[in-house]
């Protein structure tokens, strides 16, 4: 817990959590205002959680969640009467407390002078100074000079941000880059599956961003507000301003919790789980543990997703564990799919049905969730089958696996960069933006028509790099992503269907076919996954070595 203070009456901080009310409370806080939206972290507890603990300590709590980056005066006047309705003092907090303390700079800003605002908010550890000229400009961010300008500004510290990073700095040493990211923790997320098959364990898939960030690269521990390319610019949480000769776009996508009704009150409980949440894969495990009897569902949205394999790998995993527990005959497993095929590629299919009906799991077709009433067990779905009217289906569950919808980042969707559905608008061969000739995007944001994995970002990682270096040496671009995507399947403990494709379901094998073939399961595939992978990913992909990643070169016939 890290309490800065303000005034008397205001402190602000990072997030907290459900363990931190006595301490508040014997702090001298009586209340506790949330400025963080639900569902914005991997490892963040959701308000009601905070709220309860609150209520528990004998505080009071109030919810105004804030978009990262998006302080609007309207959300000043709001934070005012908060602070007005509620008892002091008020602790406020969201991810790093920038938010908290740029709503109180704002709400002061008719009150007190600027000079006093930078001054409390300075000895609370926060640099205002953005605010401040967006408030002496009547509320507008001007963007024709910044705080700092880089060579290459990179925002996202996840798997794209940190490997692009890594291959600049190893393909030019001398160039100037920052990463911008607010998060303190960097999760390896494709381990999160193995987690909740009780597997690995939480702390194997987490490490602190400042061990990867690569040596001589900027970190910016901020939050990105918006873009401004016709400025080559990035306004930044608190409305500072970063300059940049050429900007990677890789923050990847937003967990869309909300959009499923009753959702965000249940997860974690009611056997309510999801691997796509750091806390919530172990309770996953516990789940599968417990359940003799009973219904087990799995859920999978509506396209594109983060790894489209991955709400079949959990119900693989449960089920071969309640298999070989002798538990399997008296669970009833659905596979509820909004889409409808079992695999995009065809030539997975037939191994995945086979354990699909090795255990007997019901495949719900065209069955997109969107109620979930957590007390009461059940799940709501809405089908809508070619040719067919929509309905919608209720079903009773002992425990259910949910695959949040997924969208691009509300700070993306809004952006310049942005294509008709959200996505970062880029050539699918050269990664380089349609519209503006300095900018790149790489991972789960761009809107290329590959599988959203940390493969295919291994893979793409090389080529923005060549074709940077490229640009910068003022030549066209000399790299190509083909669509690289990976989905380890992981039909039983023990054994993977290791799905490897590119652009169209083209298949992409790494290894001979004598050695794995990709579409049958394999138990070298397995010590790939478990033994090898992890390694891989922290200690080549991340420090720019790109072992299997060597970017293919643009020929002279190529489109």
């Amino acid at each position: 817990m890290d309490i800065r203070k303000i005034t008397g009456e205001v402190s602000v901080s990072p997030q907290i959590v459900p363990a931190d009310m006595a301490a508040i409370r014997d702090a001298g806080f009586r209340a506790i205002l949330c400025n963080r939206p639900d569902g914005e972290g991997a490892d963040q507890p959701n308000f009601e959680e905070i709220e309860a603990a609150a209520k528990a300590a004998g505080l009071e709590a109030r919810y105004q969640p804030i978009t990262s980056g998006m302080v609007r005066d309207e959300d000043a006047a709001e934070f005012v009467r908060a602070m007005t309705a509620l008892p002091g003092p008020v602790l406020a907090y969201c991810r790093t407390g920038t938010r908290s303390a740029t709503l109180w700079s704002l709400s002061e800003a008719k009150r007190r002078p600027v000079a006093e605002i930078l001054a409390a908010t300075k000895t609370a550890g926060y640099d205002m100074a953005g605010v401040a000229r967006r408030i002496v400009n009547g509320g507008r961010t001007p963007t024709d000079s910044g705080d700092a300008k880089f060579d290459v500004v990179i925002v996202g510290g996840g798997a794209g941000g940190i490997s692009v990073a890594a291959s600049l700095k190893a393909r030019k040493p001398d160039l100037e880059i920052a990463v911008i990211d607010p998060a303190d923790i960097h999760y390896y997320q494709p381990g999160w599956t193995m987690v909740g098959g009780g597997i690995f364990t939480p702390a194997e898939t987490a490490k602190t961003m400042g061990s990867l960030i690569p040596h001589g690269v900027h970190w910016i521990k901020s939050a990105v507000a918006a873009f401004e390319p016709k400025d080559n610019a990035v306004i930044l949480d608190g409305c500072r301003v970063v300059k940049y000769d050429r900007l990677v776009v890789c923050p990847g996508l937003k967990l869309d919790w909300a959009k499923v009704e009753g959702l965000e009150e249940t997860l974690g409980r009611n056997g309510v789980t999801s691997n796509y949440r750091y806390d919530l894969a172990p309770y996953t495990w516990s789940l599968v543990q417990g359940l003799r009897a009973g219904r087990a569902i799995f859920t999978q949205p509506p396209m594109p997703i983060k790894c489209a394999g991955a709400p079949q790998k959990a119900l693989y995993l449960s089920a071969d564990h309640w298999h070989r527990t002798g538990a399997l005959k008296d669970i009833g497993i659905h596979f509820c799919n909004a889409g409808g095929v079992l695999f995009g590629v065809k030539d997975y299919v037939p191994a995945l049905q086979s354990y699909m009906d090795r255990y007997g799991a019901h495949l719900d077709f065209f069955h997109n969730l969107v109620a979930i009433d957590g007390p009461a067990r059940k799940a709501t779905f809405e089908v809508t089958r070619p040719d067919c009217a929509p309905e919608r289906v209720t079903l009773d569950f002992d425990m259910i696996h949910v695959c949040p919808p997924q969208v691009a980042p509300d700070f993306i969707r809004v952006s310049a960069l942005a294509d008709a559905a959200g996505w970062v608008d880029v050539d699918q061969a050269t990664l380089r933006h349609k519209t503006h000739d300095n900018i790149w995007s790489l991972g789960d944001v761009m809107n290329a028509p590959n599988a959203k994995t940390a493969a295919a970002a291994r893979k793409q990682a090389p080529v923005v790099a060549e074709n940077i270096v490229a640009d910068i040496h003022g030549r066209e671009p000399v790299a190509q992503y083909d669509g690289y995507g990976s989905c380890p399947l992981t039909v039983e403990r023990g054994r993977i269907v290791l799905a490897e494709f590119g652009y169209g379901g083209v298949l992409k094998p790494s290894f001979p076919r004598f050695l794995i073939d990709g579409t049958k399961p394999s138990r070298l595939a397995w010590l790939l996954k478990e033994k090898m992978l992890p390694p891989i990913y922290w200690k080549a992909m991340l420090r720019g070595k790109e072992w299997l990643a060597r970017p293919e070169k643009i020929t002279a016939n190529a489109g």
